[in-house]
């Protein structure tokens, strides 16, 4: 199938910059090129139209960006939790997804969309991840997604403290023993003052 040329409205990672023509597979211009504003087909109409508004075009896109890197600023370092179920291995059952954490991101006072999420596959397992937003197609932030059973346990992982299943079942049986101590103790108190009693 014969690619399709578009012109660029905005960079666009691993393709071009603002008012290049580039050519691209026919779904990729269809499916997200053309519909998300970031691209228009290259034909004669099209080119005159982005030569008479360019400099329309540009400026927009300033304003834009200065509007993301300011709000780069405020995100910088934010790290954000997601509480999943997950089995003895640290395995999720399920996985995030861009809109997870779209959501969580959004849910900590900056509103964005799954389509400024980028993940390289879905996340599978418990751990801090970092994650790439972009604000503006120049400006992408890191927010630390941070993927635990509870949270202590985020805040655990947090610190950089190792968070194995292993060390959760130790220590819950470590719990066990003290408590079974407890009752073993008090299980005995009673029994020595009853033997008092009878001395």
């Amino acid at each position: 199938m014969a690619a399709t040329e578009v012109i660029l409205l905005q960079r666009v990672e691993h393709l071009g910059q603002m008012g290049d023509v580039v050519k691209v597979r026919p779904g990729y211009a269809r499916n997200f090129l053309l519909p998300q504003g970031k691209a228009i087909r290259a034909n004669e109409a099209n080119r005159s139209r982005f030569d008479r508004e360019r400099a329309q075009l540009e400026a927009q896109n300033i304003k834009r960006r200065e509007e993301a890197e300011r709000l780069s600023e405020r995100m910088d370092g934010l790290a954000v939790v997601l509480i999943r179920q997950a089995g003895d291995s640290g395995s999720l059952y399920g996985s995030v997804s861009t809109r997870d954490v779209a959501q969580v991101v959004t849910e900590a006072g900056f509103t964005i969309s799954r389509q400024q999420v980028f993940l390289a596959h879905p996340i599978k397992s418990l751990g801090l991840y970092e994650v790439k937003i972009a604000l503006h197609p120049e400006v992408v932030v890191p927010v630390v997604v941070n993927v635990a059973r509870s949270a202590e346990e985020a805040e655990r992982q947090a610190r950089g403290e190792a968070v194995s299943v292993e060390e959760e079942a130790e220590m819950a049986g470590d719990e066990a023993e003290i408590e079974g101590e407890i009752v073993a103790d008090d299980a005995e108190a009673p029994a020595a003052e009853e033997n008092k009693a009878d001395a």
